[in-house]
């Protein structure tokens, strides 16, 4: 493969702007980064960025779909699709999500990853598969179909496991009898943890956290904050969140799950290396608003996406997000107001380090992935670059 040269780019690295500068990569790895001038030669491919952003490629943490389809469908042609989907907003590399479900949905999804995942050579890659629920508080369910909610006991979550290696996150309540042990479990074998749609108390989050829980899933949303019992105050899951000091969060920064004040709320407490972007999206994303279904499109729940915002027909609840990750940092950056580089590191280099692959993914570094992309001053994606191929659009000379 021939080398290529991203040249013209204000190019993004953790700890600053290079205005003017240049990515060079060959075969699937970036190999230099720095200031312009660069040398090419006559058989490069050269991409002129020019003069707009280039970042690390978007990693996506925690989605359910988009362009119409869900992986819950448990489709190659869904994977396939959702992948493509994000790419173009500028992922390039997601977590497949699951809803609560029956285990024989699970099942069958985790063969549709094991079929999709080497046909996926034009959509954001497969990092392995989030597994959301079934082990959930029923009173802090949201969107999840309570009908499958259930407590996490061996002879279940074993058989769970044993179903699939790809499995990499899990975001159960911990409050749950058999949580703490299954979070162990999975530390053990090197899955993360998260704790999600929950009612604990702060005390059980803190227990949690030496267990092995250290991410919380989608903050603020399907979580418990301070309670009174008996005219006694309880901190919840939320406070335990901001006094564990090591504890990861992700949030859904779409400007609607949490309005500007929380969003600069939790970049104020918890700071740009302890944050997140997730979508949560549902197949809605990137899809007008119209009735959609969340979950399987056989099993799942009817959905209304109106003004950009899945919701519950009844409007009780949100249903996941039709976001993108370029809206999620155009929503940082231009409500919340939080510079850019974190914004940006709060989508790439964050996200990598939670699962443990920021040695090959996350920056923009000599030996990494050449996962990249190319967006303007108000976030709108120019190029995606995945493993050093162009999957969309593209400034060639």
């Amino acid at each position: 493969m021939s080398r290529k040269a991203i040249i013209n780019g204000n190019i993004i690295l953790p700890d600053r702007v290079i205005d003017n500068g240049f990515v060079t990569i060959e075969n699937e790895s970036i190999t230099e980064v720095g200031k312009m001038p660069v040398h090419i030669n006559d058989a490069d491919e050269v991409i002129d960025a020019g003069g707009n952003y280039v970042s690390p490629g978007f990693i996506d943490i925690h989605t359910h779909g988009g362009g119409g389809h869900d992986f819950m469908d448990a489709t190659v042609e869904a994977y396939l699709a959702i992948a493509e989907t994000h790419a173009s907003h500028g992922t390039t590399a997601l977590l497949p999500t699951t809803l609560t479900s029956t285990n024989e949905a699970l099942y069958h999804t985790f063969e549709v990853y094991r079929q999709a995942k080497p046909l996926n050579i034009k959509g954001a890659a497969f990092l392995g598969i989030h597994l959301e629920g079934p082990y959930f508080s029923y009173n802090q369910r949201g969107a999840q179909d309570a009908k499958y909610l259930k407590t996490p006991v061996p002879d279940d979550y074993l058989k769970i496991l044993d179903a699939s290696n790809d499995i990499v996150r899990w975001s159960i309540a911990p409050e749950l009898e058999g949580a703490i042990e299954l979070g162990e479990l999975l530390k053990s074998r090197g899955i993360i943890a998260s704790v999600g749609h929950t009612d604990a108390t702060c005390e059980e989050v803190m227990s949690a956290f030496e267990a092995g829980y250290v991410l919380m899933t989608h903050l603020y949303s399907g979580m418990s904050t301070i309670t009174r019992r008996n005219a006694i105050r309880y901190a919840g899951a939320l406070e335990a969140a901001y006094l564990i000091d090591d504890m990861n969060v992700e949030i859904i920064a779409d400007g609607v799950h949490l309005p500007k004040s929380l969003l600069r709320y939790v970049y104020k407490f918890k700071g740009p290396d302890k944050i997140a972007l997730v979508t949560d999206s549902m197949r809605g994303a990137g899809m007008p608003d119209g009735n959609y279904i969340l979950g399987s499109i056989t099993e799942g729940q009817g959905v209304v996406v109106e003004d950009g915002v899945a919701k519950l027909p009844d409007r009780s609840a949100f249903a996941g997000s039709v976001a993108t990750t370029d809206r999620l940092v155009r929503t940082m950056t231009q409500i919340a107001e939080v510079p850019l580089i974190d914004a940006i590191k709060m989508i790439t280099l964050n996200p990598a380090r939670i699962m443990g692959i920021d040695s090959k993914k996350g920056s923009l570094e000599k030996g990494k992935d050449a996962d990249i992309v190319i967006f303007d001053k108000d976030i709108n994606v120019k190029t995606t670059i995945i493993s050093g191929t162009v999957i969309s659009g593209a400034f060639i000379k």
